[in-house]
């Protein structure tokens, strides 16, 4: 459960689950998140999950650090709703085209690209969190044997929909972005909507995402049909 809570600057605080990175922890991290969201504090400016942390930013002119700390200290988390979860399955194109840094992954982990896809496709992904740019969630956990750390010189740019890895995580490139990630493939899928403004994610924190495989000629073919 919570550890303790910092002041972060003049007007921010966060919340301290523990420095360890797992589904229980963060699922602590959520249930506080939405019960501040749903609260709807004054004063509360932004809400900012991760891994295991829970920055909260607010206006000094209605609420201060105290004011703030006690509040959050005497929330009632009984019966708190975590929202509505879901399952998500993702398409995957790993044509060499896309499969950026297989070869890589396959010298440094001596598996075949078959074996290493395999691994990815056969688990189930937790989001703890999304963010780095709009709406990327952070997946855990892969198979500890496709583990692989960061690229040493990352990417100026890594195209959109691009699937990567590194430490125990998983993720989804919404955007053209630099990147140090291992890139294994890519989706055809609109991971972040900007033209829904209600709602343009399509992973939050707490779903559970699958891969499955798909050609490159689905890819072309479904690519403006798979919009969520």
């Amino acid at each position: 459960m919570l550890k303790n809570i910092y002041n972060l600057g003049d007007s921010a605080l966060y919340c301290d689950f523990g420095n360890d990175v797992s589904k229980e922890i963060n699922l602590n991290v959520i249930k506080y998140f939405q019960i501040l969201k749903n609260n709807k504090i004054d004063g509360i400016t932004n809400l900012a999950p991760s891994y295991n942390k829970l920055v909260i930013t607010f206006d000094l002119d209605k609420i201060n650090f105290n004011e703030m700390k006690d509040k959050i200290l005497n929330l009632k988390l009984t019966n708190v709703s975590l929202g509505q979860m879901k399952n998500i399955s993702i398409p995957v194109c790993f044509d060499d085209e896309f499969s950026l840094d297989m070869n890589r992954l396959t010298n440094k982990l001596n598996k075949s690209k078959k074996s290493i896809i395999n691994l990815l496709l056969d688990n189930s992904y937790f989001c703890y969190m999304t963010g780095f740019i709009a709406g990327m969630p952070f997946l855990g956990d892969i198979n500890k044997s496709i583990k692989m750390d960061r690229l040493e010189t990352p990417r100026v740019n890594v195209p959109k929909g691009s699937i990567g890895i590194t430490e125990q995580f998983c993720n989804i490139y919404t955007f053209d972005s630099p990147g140090g990630w291992n890139i294994l493939g890519k989706t055809p899928l609109e991971i972040f909507d900007t033209s829904n403004e209600k709602k343009p994610n399509l992973i939050d924190p707490g779903d559970q995402v699958t891969f499955y495989e798909i050609s490159k000629k689905e890819f072309i073919k479904k690519k403006d049909e798979w919009l969520f």
